[in-house]
């Protein structure tokens, strides 16, 4: 690869780190309560945390969907990008995605204490491969109306997504390898909940329920 090639990734993973890193949840608990979340609940500034906090209301959807949609900017860009210049769209997604969800969990905005990335994740996995996302939301859906645990759900459908990658193909070996250390990382920022597993002590999800 040329020159240019590394440099357009460099400026990529930079812009994505930066803007991984500026959190929806945190941002509103501070505008409309007050409160830090990362002092609340598990201390997760994420959707599940946020909504337990403060209940299902509208700035819990809003936390989620800001997440979302955050990753999906710089990820639909270095998809265009990458794919027009070098013919390499899905590796821009998929490495931009990686690089965006490292700024979601270590946000230099935030003193590097962040969330756990699947929202950004989720975000990503669209411009990677369509069917890959189908494939895992549909594992995510069944396993949250069954099992009802938002870690177990979000680290499973995480993990299908190079199992699926490698099934359908990429357009090139390395977006199998991003992908797979993207659900690691999911994996890995999830290992308190692991012990709250094991312990008996996760909560499990509810659309209507709050925590007191």
């Amino acid at each position: 690869m040329s020159a240019g090639f590394y440099i357009l990734c460099a400026v990529f993973a930079v812009v994505a780190f930066l803007i991984g890193g500026i959190n929806g949840a945190i941002m509103l608990s501070k505008l409309i309560y007050k409160q830090d979340i990362r002092t609340l609940g598990s201390g997760n500034p994420g959707f599940t945390n946020f909504k337990r906090v403060y209940g299902l209301n509208a700035a819990a959807w809003v936390v989620m969907v800001f997440d979302i949609i955050k990753a999906m900017i710089p990820v639909c860009t270095a998809m265009i990008v990458f794919g027009n210049v070098y013919d390499k769209g899905q590796f821009g997604a998929a490495f931009t995605g990686l690089f965006c969800m490292l700024g979601h969990c270590f946000p230099v905005w935030y003193g590097f204490k962040g969330g756990k990335a699947f929202m950004s994740g989720f975000g990503t996995i669209w411009f990677v491969d369509w069917r890959m996302a189908l494939i895992a939301t549909a594992i995510f859906l069944t396993l949250l109306f069954t099992v009802k645990i938002m870690s177990i759900c979000s680290c499973i459908s995480s993990a299908a997504c190079p199992i699926l990658l490698a099934i359908f193909g990429t357009d090139h070996w390395s977006v199998i390898l991003i992908s797979a250390l993207s659900a690691l990382l999911v994996i890995a920022r999830h290992k308190e909940n692991f012990i709250k597993l094991m312990n008996g002590t996760e909560t499990k999800f509810s659309l209507h329920s709050k925590k007191t």
